[in-house]
């Protein structure tokens, strides 16, 4: 048994192969469906707070959309400037 398990199995489904080339064609596009979504999902949450950080920055024009990594640098180059400000200050 592996630390932290405390030598208990898992419950769950059997890793036993598939027994049709059907089934195992099935289970295959739906784990690809399932890994899609994911990434889906994990791309539309990244979006979403790369929009939120380029609210909050001070870009000029207000209209300009910056890139995801012109919005990294901006914001790391702004925690930057405001940090040495604070400790001049």
């Amino acid at each position: 048994p592996r630390a932290g398990r405390g030598g208990k199995r898992r419950a769950g489904r059997s890793r036993a192969a598939p027994r049709t080339a059907e089934t195992a064609q099935r289970l295959k596009r739906h784990r690809r469906l399932k890994a899609n979504n994911r990434e889906r999902n994990r791309m539309h949450n990244l979006n979403a707070a790369l929009d939120a950080l380029r609210d909050v920055l001070p870009t000029f024009p207000e209209d300009a959309k910056l890139t995801k990594i012109e919005t990294l640098r901006f914001a790391h180059n702004y925690i930057w400037a405001l940090t040495e400000t604070l400790r001049l200050a």
